[in-house]
């Protein structure tokens, strides 16, 4: 596969629609609790009813969506029948697709994994999608190559805003760094002489310490989960990534779908007015 060079790479795309859209992240999440509460059963019928209401409301407004893979796949094919749709619909309103699968592996598999979600004839493509790089950041090398041959990005899992997570995440990489900084120096090195951004990401969690992460080298987007029913405040946003913000794709979920079919785009544009107002305070 060789990359068209009249296509813009996945930094290039992303830094236009946030320009366009701002940097909010919506993720779809159709968790039983949250059918529940939208008077919905646990019936693909209903999956389908939930997240296509989610891009009905959303794909046109936000710059990217988030779904959440398993909560898809948990219902069979009929589940990854509706989660085609959603992408496919979504993509088609304007948003960019950045599914959350957190794959990670070695050799073919990997390969196999990147060509499912990151090549343009297969029917999950998607803009971009999260990876783990636990099995060492080398293992990525075929989702990071094949990304950026097909104008893709990936978000590499980096410090996560679950706390089962810090003890593996905070540990002393050999470099004398914690794991979490060395992966996202890895990102950086990948990202070099990149414009406007790279096309690897880190995921960081909004709800980590301040100046716990070095960012002021990655050139790349920063997916940051937290925001609202996790603790995350705006206030945080700035204080965790301070100079790197303007490169910081806020995410939210629950925040957002708990207000109902009927709330959606109501509550995504309050808090993206006031990611705007902090942004240029």
């Amino acid at each position: 596969m060789i990359q068209d060079p009249l296509r813009a790479g996945f930094g290039e795309r992303l830094t236009a629609k946030v320009a366009e859209r701002g940097p909010l992240c919506v993720g779809i999440d159709p968790h039983p609790s949250l059918l529940h509460a939208w008077d919905l059963d646990e019936t693909p019928a209903s999956l389908e009813r939930f997240a296509m209401t989610v891009v009905e409301a959303l794909a046109g407004e936000v710059a990217v969506l988030k779904p959440q893979s398993a909560f898809f796949e948990c219902y069979g094919s009929a589940g990854v029948a509706v989660l085609e749709r959603v992408l496919r619909e979504a993509q088609a309103a304007g948003a960019l697709v950045l599914l959350d699968v957190k794959r990670g592996d070695i050799g073919s598999t990997m390969t196999a994994y990147a060509m499912a979600y990151l090549d343009e004839h297969s029917p999950v493509s998607v803009d971009a999608i999260t990876v783990s790089p636990y099995l060492g950041y080398g293992s990525l090398a075929p989702a990071i190559g094949i990304a950026e041959q097909n104008a893709r990005g990936v978000f590499v899992l980096a410090r996560t805003s679950n706390p089962e997570g810090m003890g593996l995440q905070q540990a002393v990489h050999g470099s004398g760094d914690s794991v979490a900084q060395s992966i996202v120096d890895s990102a950086a090195e990948t990202n070099q002489g990149k414009s406007p951004l790279g096309h690897v990401g880190v995921v960081a969690g909004a709800t980590i310490p301040a100046g716990e992460l070095d960012f002021s080298g990655l050139n790349g987007p920063i997916l940051a989960p937290g925001l609202g029913a996790q603790g995350a405040t705006l206030k945080d946003l700035k204080a965790v990534f301070g100079r790197a913000l303007p490169n910081v794709l806020p995410t939210t979920s629950r925040d957002v779908l708990r207000h109902g079919p009927g709330g959606l785009r109501e509550a995504t544009t309050r808090i993206k007015h006031d990611l705007a107002l902090m942004l240029n305070a």
